[in-house]
């Protein structure tokens, strides 16, 4: 049973502000939780009205062009986010009416929470630099999209504030075309916006979308979403108010996390269900849409409650609460065995052997399907960020691993241990980092047999420094070393030595958008290492939206992203725009397809249907219904690698149906 006993304290103020907040408790079986909405509490009555202020955003990239914001703040301005609609709870603005429906049961008949009669700010204009975004075009619906580092922008947002702008105002700040990634990391994408109060001072920051330029999400949505998460959470960033953590709907296989949005990308629940997160309404005779907001009662898992507003329908059921350190049952389906002989396609996935994993499954139980196994990881010890260890999990001990390691290579099967990993900072600056880097890691194939190394060396360990331009002749150091370091391996090893390299789609494809930072920072790994390589599977996934080689931009997770990405490894690409500067096409047999094995192991997850279409066309050139992106080559690319899944023990977990199905397909390939 779920109780929904609502407690409510009196009004207050935002840190160093004047805009009134209230707190409030709810009980979910045996834990409270608290939190703080804008306005003031709703069985006091009153009208709260939010002096607002919109400040248009031109985001400029010197190379590419710019995204002007002003046209978005004049329909912004024109919506019912500021003026009244006929919502099915009166007549009213989009927030109001959202915050009336959160507390039908509390509130007077005259308790309101509105924004004022907005002040439009002189345009600000932001300069994108090269390490912090880029603009995608698309030569097929010319429409354009940027990319853009939310922190950053957040920043120099702040740091040109419009003149006069009070403490008591609410400052929404208006772009259009953009989305945004978070942490600094452009594999965090896509979100549309943030809130919260920064230094004081309220804020929203939200884009607007023509349509076309961005799924999911069209004209005022995004803002609509930013506004409604900043009036239930307007303290985000310094007190976020907090609720049971749960699952995405309506799959309900991974967690959307402790607040009312989800982390990181400040999504609501209905955003994972297709079709759900947008109410399309008519003011003036013009269309917008307004984001499906989750309500109180659906956190607080109320039975027998309104759930989302302003589509009652579009949460129908309840929360389902995010249990932590669930135990997951042995596998009732049976892994399919691997044919006779040798195929030229492989299947490649990462087994999970963290010291710390309590239930591990033995190396030498993994489907047969797998050709390549990657243990992970590798990483670095505490105060070091080049000295490397590695220790089986504990449950199966150094021996058993060690013989689990030679039972799957007696079996034609290669096992690879997987160096750094995501939030690992793997960085070889100096000589003596070269040097602990290259003996521990040595030592760690010696000791446990491995058939070589493969490189998850992820953002923001590999940054190129400002003035780095060549990827043919990198000056940074952690770059350089690091191409030192796999050709010291290779002649320790001898040719026999395997080296795999999985860069992020940020550091290797968006090279052909820009070229810096954490942009193309792999592509000079690729290039140093080209004679030795054994292959790159780029992953597919945790990763933002790219153009491909025909001038259109894709988003990922169905076949088109994975075939345009892909084909611009085994064909070649311009770095930066440069047709004169091109980085080499790989050979097709060293280059497979990064893709998640079940959708709760990572963004961007891809339908075995979709995937079989993307490795069909690459490899015999036979295009799937409604394909958007066209392979350069017509012929198609026949000794294509195969693809690599993150991972093997989620596979496992879900019945074996990735490893069965595109393993199969796979090994029955020309």
């Amino acid at each position: 049973m779920r109780l929904f006993s609502l407690c409510l304290f009196g009004a207050s103020l935002l840190p160093a502000q004047t805009i009134p907040t209230f707190a409030g408790t709810f009980t979910t079986g045996s834990q409270t939780f608290t939190y703080t909405m804008a306005g003031r509490k709703p069985e006091s009555g009153g009208t709260t009205t939010i002096p607002t202020v919109v400040v248009p955003v031109t985001v400029s990239f010197t190379a590419r062009g710019r995204m002007v914001a002003e046209t978005a703040v004049r329909r912004l301005v024109h919506s019912p986010v500021f003026e009244a609609f006929g919502f099915a709870n009166g007549s009213t603005q989009y927030g109001d009416a959202l915050q009336r429906a959160q507390f039908s049961q509390t509130a007077t008949g005259d308790w309101h929470t509105l924004l004022g009669k907005p002040k439009v700010a002189r345009p600000m204009r932001i300069e994108i630099p090269a390490a912090n975004g880029y603009l995608l075009h698309s030569r097929r619906t010319h429409k354009s999209l940027a990319v853009v580092d939310l922190d950053f922008l957040q920043k120099e947002i702040f740091a040109h504030l419009p003149e006069g702008a009070a403490a008591d105002q609410l400052l929404i700040f208006v772009t259009r075309n953009v989305g945004f990634y978070s942490l600094g990391d452009a594999t965090v994408c896509c979100s549309v916006g943030t809130h919260g109060s920064n230094a004081g001072r309220a804020f929203v920051i939200g884009s607007y979308f023509d349509k076309g330029v961005m799924p999911r999400f069209e004209d005022i949505q995004g803002i609509t979403q930013q506004l409604g998460e900043w009036l239930n959470d307007p303290l985000h960033g310094v007190q976020a108010s907090e609720v049971p953590r749960w699952l995405k709907p309506p799959a309900n296989l991974s967690c959307g996390g402790k607040g009312e949005s989800s982390s990181y990308l400040l999504e609501q629940p209905a955003d994972f269900i297709p079709g759900a997160n947008a109410a399309e309404v008519s003011l003036h005779g013009r269309r917008y849409h307004l984001e499906n907001m989750a309500l109180l009662p659906w956190f607080a898992q109320t039975q027998n409650a309104v759930y989302s507003f302003p589509d009652a329908k579009a949460l129908p059921a309840a929360a389902q609460p995010c249990a932590t350190g669930r135990a997951y049952a042995p596998p009732t389906a049976t892994p399919l065995p691997r044919p006779a002989g040798l195929s030229r396609h492989m299947l490649i996935g990462y087994w999970e052997g963290y010291s710390s994993v309590r239930s591990p499954v033995p190396l030498r139980d993994v489907s047969p399907q797998w050709d390549i196994v990657i243990a992970t990881f590798a990483t670095p010890v505490k105060g070091s960020t080049a000295l490397l260890h590695f220790s089986p999990p504990a449950a199966l001990g150094e021996e058993q691993f060690k013989g689990d390691v030679k039972y799957l290579q007696s079996h034609g099967r290669k096992v690879l241990i997987s160096l750094g990993g995501g939030g690992q900072v793997v960085t070889i600056n100096t000589p003596q980092d070269l040097h602990d880097f290259v003996s521990s890691v040595s030592e760690i194939v010696e000791k446990y047999g491995f058939d070589g190394v493969d490189l998850d060396i992820e953002t923001p360990s590999l940054l190129i420094n400002p003035g780095d331009t060549d990827f043919r002749h990198p000056t940074t150091p952690s770059i350089v070393n690091l191409i030192t370091a796999m050709r010291q391996m290779r002649e320790h090893f001898g040719p026999a030595f395997m080296i795999g390299e999985v860069p992020e789609a940020a550091q290797a494809q968006s090279g052909m958008q820009v070229y810096g930072g954490q942009f193309g920072s792999f592509l000079p790994v690729i290039y140093g290492t080209r004679d030795i390589l054994s292959f790159v599977d780029a992953q597919d996934y945790n990763t933002p939206p790219l153009e491909g080689l025909d001038g259109h931009y894709y988003f990922p997770g169905n076949a088109d992203y994975h075939v345009a990405m892909s084909e611009m490894l085994v064909h070649g690409f311009p770095i930066a725009g440069n047709r004169k500067d091109v980085f080499p096409p790989l050979p097709p047999e060293k280059v497979a397809i990064g893709l998640p094995a079940t959708p709760s192991s990572a963004r961007n997850y891809t339908e075995i249907p979709a995937i079989e279409d993307a490795l069909r066309y690459l490899t015999e050139g036979k295009s799937y219904p409604g394909a958007a992106y066209r392979l350069r080559r017509k012929e198609a690319y026949p000794r294509f690698l195969g693809a690599m899944f993150w991972a093997i023990n989620e596979d496992r977990r879900n019945e074996y149906k990735m490893s069965n199905a595109i393993g199969s397909f796979l090994h029955e390939l020309p």
